[in-house]
């Protein structure tokens, strides 16, 4: 009888185990420093995927490997979508975000041609999707720039519509995060939407003694602004990783 009893406890556990390993999601962030985990000396620079990861229970982890300075080129240069590709499993998430850097023409080991960029989205897409897991494609996230009328103007208009080119083609997920954050800007207008940028006075952070004036990487405030939106538009789209969103009892 106890051994009978010792080995239904050892089944249930196992079946717990299996089930709850079933169950747990990792949703990758690939792109730039807008999205990347900061340094405690950059701080208040924010990126946009650290306070994502406290949207979701604990059946999700949220792994950001988004780096400063990387493009869709260079990401896969160094080796950091490899071990990616490596680590997914069937139900994960892959969010691509890049474009910042690919458009920087001054700097050679960052610069993709849109040609080229289109091509490297979709290597991302299908390593993705052939692992099983769900790549959700991001247009750049819009820098902070008005005209003289005060409209909050397009930033990347030589790369938001390949992303949205690939993702139609390739029928995957696409978030407008350009769109979207100029949407944000423009509600806020030309000046308070510098609260939610890294913009500081001389003498004002003990990290930025001689002050900082920053229109594209965000502080507290405009990172976890950026991150609702984006959880925003995944609700929008229906992503199943959705339903595990935390509901507060409060």
């Amino acid at each position: 009888m106890l051994k009978q009893f010792l080995l239904q406890i050892l089944l249930s556990t196992c079946i717990i185990q299996g089930v709850q390993e079933q169950e747990n999601i990792t949703i990758y962030l690939i792109g730039d420093s807008t999205m990347s985990i900061k340094v405690t000396g950059a701080y208040p620079e924010t990126g946009w995927g650290m306070p994502f990861k406290y949207f979701f229970d604990s059946t999700v982890t949220v792994d950001n490997r988004a780096k400063n300075g990387r493009s869709t080129r260079s990401f896969i240069a160094e080796n950091r979508w490899q071990p990616v590709v490596d680590a997914l499993k069937p139900g994960d998430y892959v969010m691509i975000q890049f474009g910042h850097n690919d458009a920087a023409k001054n700097r050679p080991d960052r610069y993709t041609d849109p040609v080229a960029y289109k091509e490297l989205l979709e290597k991302y897409v299908k390593e993705t999707l052939s692992k099983g897991a769900h790549p959700v494609l991001l247009t750049p996230v819009s820098r902070r720039r008005f005209d003289s009328t005060g409209m909050a103007i397009e930033t990347h208009a030589a790369y938001t519509p390949v992303v949205k080119e690939v993702a139609t083609a390739m029928k995957v997920p696409c978030i407008d995060l350009d769109a979207k954050s100029r949407e944000l800007y423009q509600s806020m207008g030309e000046e308070n939407s510098k609260l939610l940028f890294l913009q500081l006075k001389v003498g004002e952070h003990p990290n930025y003694p001689k002050g900082k004036v920053d229109n594209t990487h965000f502080n507290e405030l405009g990172a976890r602004l950026i991150a609702q939106i984006v959880l925003h538009e995944m609700e929008q789209l229906h992503l199943p990783v959705c339903e595990h969103i935390v509901k507060s009892n409060r």
